[in-house]
């Protein structure tokens, strides 16, 4: 086995289900495509990464890339995934997995992207900020304008009593 394959399998393929998750929630029926391209990308420049750097974050950069490249973000929408592990951890039921899918679906998708890297992901302000190449304020606005759009869409239960829904 060669050094560069070595290092590729060290470096790249511990992340790639992360990028096929998320894939799949942003860029819907183009999801494993978007990645199997990413991890082409990867590969053919993975002597520009730099050892001491976030992979995961360089590999999210080159997924997102590779999905405003291909001009599949006008013509796609995103997948309503079914969160039942994270719902079942939080007690959540399918309904309200349903009203998370839609409100999520009906996000910017600026906004969108920021809360899937945040929420689901993990990525720090700062981390997201390099992977989408903008000011890390830009990020903050983004993430707070999307988590008060989500409060919005999916009033907690004190709420929805309080506006009388059932």
């Amino acid at each position: 086995m060669g050094e560069r394959q070595s290092e590729f399998e060290a470096v790249v393929l511990p992340h790639a289900v992360t990028l096929l998750r998320f894939a799949r929630r942003h860029c819907g029926s183009d999801a494993e495509d978007i990645v199997q391209e990413t991890l082409l990308r990867a590969w053919r420049g993975l002597a520009s990464f730099q050892p001491d750097t976030n992979a995961r974050a360089w590999l999210f950069r080159i997924l997102l890339n590779t999905w405003h490249s291909h001009g599949r973000r006008k013509n796609a929408r995103p997948v309503e995934m079914p969160l039942r592990e994270a719902a079942t951890r939080a007690g959540g039921s399918g309904a309200e997995i349903v009203e998370v899918n839609q409100a999520l679906s009906r996000l910017p998708e600026d906004q969108r992207v920021v809360l899937l890297l945040a929420a689901v992901e993990g990525f720090t302000c700062r981390e997201m900020a390099v992977i989408l190449g903008v000011p890390m304020g830009t990020v903050m606005s983004r993430l707070s304008r999307a988590r008060a759009a989500m409060r919005e869409m999916v009033p907690n239960e004190k709420r929805k009593a309080e506006a009388g829904w059932k």
